[in-house]
């Protein structure tokens, strides 16, 4: 092969590597009020392997779950102390085998139920000792099943069985690295970096899995990879994250490492803006982004259009080869 040849190849190399997700508004669902597919002030969303969508309707105190757009299926829970019952909660994740976790924040534990609202569990009490929690608001798996759950007044991130057997924690108050002002939710890459959205100190922290300190990026303000009160945070397969940066009522997405790739979203009511947009999860596949529109009553979903582009882009460079 000629230098012209190679020089071409390595232009396709690195246009294939520089490919990242692109989002595009694909669907929306849900109105203010009491009725199903209705919500009031909705924060918290988690999909199950089928890919039904689960979404915590904090104001209602209870669970709805829906097909993949939106279509209802089912609904559990009232205000209340009670087995299945909830105090506004905040946070929704769901297990490989499709058992559903939920953070019942004004209650400090953490309920589990079957795909379809049967109780199953619960653990945690009000306090400050292991396995307990202050307003516990965010949750999610990591990939060995653990169960990762930010501890909010706390200012800790605690690590569980499925069960609820308490495995580790770490976190204290105040604004050096591994400390938090308001911790409000917490993310598991494929890779094991655990990150964790401080809506106080407007970052992002990472972490191992056991909580060594790994690196942390962010400041307050409207420019790219600043955030106002920062609340969800979502892995994608790639390892890019996704942080929905609540007091600019927008999406911003980063390398695993925190340099900036993108964002979307403004401020109002129309189709991919936000008012308040909170928690957010992918879908099994990866390719749709579910985002909780707190203010506006709604979930909207999102497409990554860039899907198959790389592996495109590698088809070119194989073509140059022959």
């Amino acid at each position: 092969m000629n230098r012209g040849g190679i020089l071409i190849v390595l232009v396709a190399l690195g246009a294939a590597a520089a490919v990242h997700a692109t989002w595009v508004y694909e669907g929306k669902w849900g109105s203010f009020g009491t009725g199903n597919g209705q919500f009031t002030r909705p924060e918290g969303v988690g999909v199950a392997p089928n890919g039904n969508v689960y979404v915590a309707d904090t104001g209602n105190h209870r669970i709805q779950y829906f097909g993949p757009t939106g279509s209802f299926l089912g609904r559990w829970g009232a205000y209340g102390a009670g087995n299945g019952a909830f105090a506004s909660p905040r946070d929704v994740a769901v297990a490989s085998n499709g058992r559903v976790y939920v953070a019942d924040t004004g209650n400090d534990r953490i309920q589990y139920f079957t795909a379809t609202g049967s109780y199953l569990g619960k653990w945690g009490s009000h306090g400050t000792n292991d396995g307990q929690f202050r307003e516990p608001s965010g949750l999610r798996f990591a990939p060995n099943g653990n169960l990762y759950v930010a501890d909010t007044d706390n200012y800790r991130v605690q690590y569980f069985t499925p069960a609820g057997s308490f495995l580790g924690k770490w976190g204290s108050h105040g604004s050096g690295n591994g400390q938090f002002g308001i911790c409000r939710d917490v993310a598991v890459a494929p890779s094991g970096n655990t990150y964790v959205v401080d809506s106080y100190y407007d970052c992002v922290q990472y972490f191992t899995l056991a909580g060594s300190y790994v690196g942390r990026w962010g400041s307050s303000g409207s420019g790219n990879g600043q955030f106002i009160l920062p609340c969800g945070i979502a892995v994608a397969a790639s390892g890019y994250v996704y942080v929905t940066d609540d007091g600019n009522d927008r999406v911003q997405y980063f390398t695993a490492a925190g340099s900036y790739l993108g964002k979307w979203g403004s401020q109002g009511s129309g189709n991919g803006q936000f008012d308040r947009p909170m928690r957010l999860a992918f879908n099994p596949a990866g390719s749709r982004l579910y985002v909780v529109d707190s203010y506006n009553y709604r979930v909207q979903y999102f497409r990554d259009t860039t899907a198959g582009v790389a592996p495109a882009s590698l088809g070119k460079v194989k073509a140059v080869f022959k």
